[in-house]
């Protein structure tokens, strides 16, 4: 039955009133969470932790540039900018991130007006019997026709979404957007972590590589001073055995040394996306790289708004949140209108003209009456996931609290470290030297140079050692505070 034009403009009145009054989405705000309490104020060093020198509390901690840059070093600046162009890391959270976003404008989509196009012909045979009719009395029987039939037309529908579903759920698959773009920078920070780390520890290993081979000279050096003493009669043999058996001892220590390297190269290839046969990683040399005389740390309060991890769980907790008006909105009835022209006829010629058309005007209800508890189920589930979210984003904040305040300690252990180690290599070198002399001189016995080199050996080493492992700390102390890690387009 045809709509009067009274009830058409009636309809058309509701529905734009309908539309302008939805307005508000049912289910919780979301609301940024402020983070552990007392974290602004508290800083990062627990009582008694080591103090790292250098280190500055900043409210905006930035570097001139990408951080690694503060090492002073082209090669390690070159590694790492290869590995985030050529990563396939990157290359997944850069593709996860365009999926996420090309799945939040199709749900963005479903909010507006949806039109539809459609076309057909058909052939068809009426059964007239069918329908009973098979002629008239006293006549031959009339054969059912066979006609074409030719359809074109279009469709215009819209849900009012009048308690918010559609734009929750648009809300839902934003924050999964933002969570994938903060995954994505997270990706960025770590590879470029990961990257300087190995860089630093070839940089260590070939340093303590060179002190070794340095003492091994100094113990062949040792052995021709006791084969000269020796053959002028002021040493007996014994004391020979005691520099060989050193000079072994010593260079045992090359094999480990030059695997731990051979392992950090190929890691390092690793994460720039290629294979060890098809690039080497460069001969980073710990004397070269610059230890920044002053590293600004963001503030507590800041960090949380500065580490790609700590935003990626806040997006996480705001999709969760949204999530909640989603199953909240399922609950209520749901409106939708829609609208069909249809031009229909027999011939082509007349399939546009004003006879030919037919239209229909619909609003329809849909209202949950009883679905065994599944709906209020599913409004518990998402409110428990919100706080399973929750949780998870504290926990990611406190992790990031302690990851900083570990790698401030280590800096402050470091440096006590280093300053100790040089007064004992200062004392080593001169023992060394002592207890040389007093052989080259036939004052001292082969022991006293042996016992001299093997403390010298071991504080060198645990010199450099201390030097590589605090290169180190700073490159976790830069990825750990999100320092600026993006690099110039």
């Amino acid at each position: 039955m045809p709509l009067s034009t009274r009830s058409v403009r009636l309809l058309a009145a509701t529905a734009s009133a309908l539309t302008l009054g939805a307005c508000a989405a049912v289910g919780p705000n979301f609301k940024a969470p402020e983070g552990p309490k007392g974290a602004a104020a508290a800083g990062y060093a627990m009582a008694r932790d080591a103090v790292a020198p250098g280190v500055r509390l900043s409210p905006e901690a930035r570097t001139a540039g990408p951080w690694w840059q503060a090492f002073g070093s082209p090669e390690l600046d070159g590694a790492i900018r290869q590995a985030l162009a050529d990563s396939p890391t990157i290359a997944e959270a850069r593709a996860t991130l365009e999926k996420t976003q090309a799945d939040a404008r199709a749900v963005r989509g479903e909010q507006f007006v949806r039109v539809d196009a459609n076309a057909s012909a058909e052939r068809e045979r009426i059964n007239l019997a069918a329908f009973g009719f098979s002629g008239f009395p006293g006549q031959p029987p009339i054969s059912s026709p066979t006609i074409n039939l030719y359809q074109v037309g279009g469709s215009v529908s819209y849900d009012l979404d009048l308690f918010g579903k559609k734009r929750r759920a648009t809300e839902q698959a934003n924050a999964k957007a933002d969570a994938a773009a903060r995954q994505a920078d997270a990706a960025y920070l770590t590879l470029s972590g990961n990257m300087a780390m190995q860089a630093m520890k070839i940089a260590g290993l070939r340093a303590q590589m060179a002190e070794v081979h340095d003492i091994v000279a100094d113990d062949r050096r040792v052995i021709d001073m006791v084969r000269k003493a020796e053959a002028a009669g002021g040493q007996a043999h014994s004391a020979l055995s005691s520099g060989v058996a050193q000079l072994a001892e010593d260079e045992a220590m090359l094999p480990p040394l030059q695997r731990d390297l051979d392992a950090a190269r190929h890691q390092m290839a690793l994460l720039s996306g290629k294979s060890p046969a098809a690039w080497t990683a460069p001969d980073f040399d710990l004397a070269k790289l610059t230890a920044p005389a002053e590293v600004p740390v963001s503030l507590p309060s800041q960090l949380i708004r500065n580490r790609p991890d700590i935003l990626a769980a806040e997006a996480d907790l705001h999709a969760a949140t949204a999530a909640i008006g989603v199953a909240v909105a399922n609950q209520y009835p749901d409106i939708r209108l829609s609208a069909v022209l249809t031009q229909e006829a027999i011939k082509p010629g007349d399939i546009f003209k004003a006879d030919s058309a037919a239209w229909t005007i619909l609003g329809g209800l849909t209202a949950p009456i009883f679905h065994g508890g599944t709906l209020k189920a599913e409004r518990r589930a998402a409110e428990a996931d919100a706080r399973v979210s929750l949780a998870r984003y504290e926990q990611t904040v406190l992790r990031a609290f302690v990851q900083v305040s570990d790698v401030l300690s280590n800096l402050g252990a470091d440096q006590q470290s280093i300053d100790s180690l040089k007064v004992v290599n200062l004392a080593a070198e001169s023992g060394a030297r002592d207890a040389q002399n007093a052989l080259r001189l036939g004052g001292g016995p082969m022991l006293d140079v042996v016992q001299a080199q093997r403390t010298l050996s071991r504080a060198r080493r645990a010199l450099v050692e201390a030097q590589g492992r605090r290169m180190s700390d700073l490159v976790e102390l830069y990825a750990a505070t999100a320092t600026d890690w993006r690099t110039a387009s």
